[in-house]
């Protein structure tokens, strides 16, 4: 195991001088035995009371105070705390009387974390691992195992946490835990914290479908999101989809999309990983028997709806300033273009190409659509995808469509008044210049000429 940073050890050395005694917990402790990078780091501090704790930490700099009954002091990166108490008081996260308690046993205080792999601590000056609960062995046979089952059951997200855990360490729920998460409620939750944990299932996890799959298992898909649940059982047909159903295609194209967002900033990525989980919620409407074969005519539009109330559900818009949700539904309603427009009997045009890229963005919709081809059993040919991308991207419309050559200054110019005219004239020369007739400035206002004077034509 690693050494912690630096200004970690000078404190646990300040902690110790005055009596007390630092330790290393949570997420840091598990992330370093499974011999991962471990960012976040949390100091706990035993026998030092809160007062002489801010006074040892004010040593090392600005401290900013967190909370009124239970105190957390920030330094920089680093959280500082004392063992808690904590007392459910009411519903929801923010229902519960936290107390410090530097007086705390390592096992009483580690009895509130909410799996044994997370209640380990780390004495950065002794390099001893306190480990009342056996984490440590829970972690090296693989198993997820809560801590105590009724401080648990005091808040619903541990259930939401158990799926992303289970994810991103690939671990198995031991089944009195399985048994304890299906148990819960979860209609206390905000969707701010069940996005927070969703988010790290699928953009940690390199295989998201193992978490997908258990919300499905512990009844949290059926509790929390109709739209996936409606893709159980939704047949498809066995020449395109041998995998099977329609959610259990949808857990491989979630594998897929996870292989290709490395190189994606944050919202890029989501929109990917959101995707995959909506692409085809369409399908359960749409699917129909017809001349003895499996077909969702139309099941692309007809995912917008259910995908939309998807999305209201982890109040997904923006994120970074990026509009998430207009390109996710954008995916949903085009992530069989690339298929179509490759296979086209007659060739597609430019302006099929510009057009699309003003619903969605190309490059996404392409590395979408290569996740989609793949996420299924057999051997599929899924060239359509890069001839797609290398068209879009010949065109110069691999991430928006082209920016309008004429400007609403450029049709003053020509003596129009202000007012909706204006913006009559813009869309008719750019559907033009998306069709390709119009490629310069100059073209744009001979066109901009035709449509005041149609009469007279480009001439005047």
């Amino acid at each position: 195991m690693h050494s912690p940073p630096p200004l970690a050890i000078d404190i646990a050395k300040a902690i110790r001088d005055r009596g007390g005694r630092a330790l290393v917990v949570g997420g840091w402790v598990r992330d370093q035995m499974l011999g991962r990078d471990a960012k976040d780091l949390d100091l706990e501090v035993f026998g030092l009371e809160a007062g002489a704790l801010k006074s040892t930490l004010a040593a090392f700099g600005k401290v900013n105070t967190v909370g009124e009954s239970f105190t957390v002091y920030k330094l920089g990166d680093l959280d500082v705390s004392l063992p808690r108490r904590e007392s459910k008081t009411g519903r929801g996260h923010k229902g519960f009387l936290v107390e410090g308690d530097p007086g705390l046993s390592f096992r009483d205080a580690a009895r509130r974390r909410d799996f044994t792999i997370n209640a380990m601590s780390f004495d950065p000056l002794t390099a001893e691992v306190i480990d009342p609960w056996n984490g440590t062995a829970d972690l090296q046979s693989r198993t997820l195992r809560a801590v105590d089952h009724s401080t648990f059951a005091e808040d619903s997200l541990r259930v939401l946490r158990a799926l992303q855990f289970t994810a991103r360490f690939e671990l198995t729920v031991e089944d009195g835990t399985k048994n304890l998460c299906h148990s819960l409620p979860l209609d206390d939750l905000p969707a701010e914290r069940i996005w927070g944990e969703v988010e790290k299932l699928l953009l940690r996890a390199h295989r998201p479908s193992l978490g997908l799959a258990l919300a499905m298992e512990l009844g949290v898909v059926e509790r929390l999101w109709p739209e996936l649940l409606a893709l159980r059982g939704c047949e498809q047909e066995f020449e395109w989809h041998p995998e099977g159903d329609v959610w259990v295609h949808t857990l491989m194209v979630a594998d897929e999309a996870r292989t290709r967002i490395d190189d994606l900033d944050h919202p890029r990525a989501v929109v990917m990983m959101l995707g995959a989980l909506c692409h085809d919620m369409g399908k359960p409407a749409t699917t129909k028997f017809e001349d003895g074969r499996i077909r969702s005519k139309g099941h692309e539009e007809a995912g917008v709806a259910p995908a939309s109330r998807f999305l209201d559900r982890l109040n997904i818009q923006t994120i970074g300033g990026y509009d998430v949700r207009h390109t996710v539904l954008g995916i949903v309603a085009h992530h069989l273009k690339p298929s179509m427009f490759f296979k086209s009997a007659s060739p597609v045009g430019d302006g099929a190409f510009r057009r699309l890229a003003q619903k969605v963005d190309p490059d996404l919709l392409a590395r979408f659509a290569k996740a989609d081809c793949h996420g299924r059993l057999g051997a599929f040919d899924c060239a359509a995808m890069d001839w797609f991308l290398e068209r879009a991207r010949a065109l110069g419309v691999e991430h928006q469509p082209p920016a309008p050559l004429l400007l609403g200054r450029h049709v003053l110019e020509r003596g129009v008044a202000p007012g909706p005219v204006v913006g009559t004239l813009l869309k008719a020369v750019y559907e033009q210049q998306l069709d390709g007739a119009v490629t310069t400035l100059d073209d744009a206002v001979a066109a901009l000429k035709r449509l005041l004077n149609p009469e007279v034509g480009g001439h005047s």
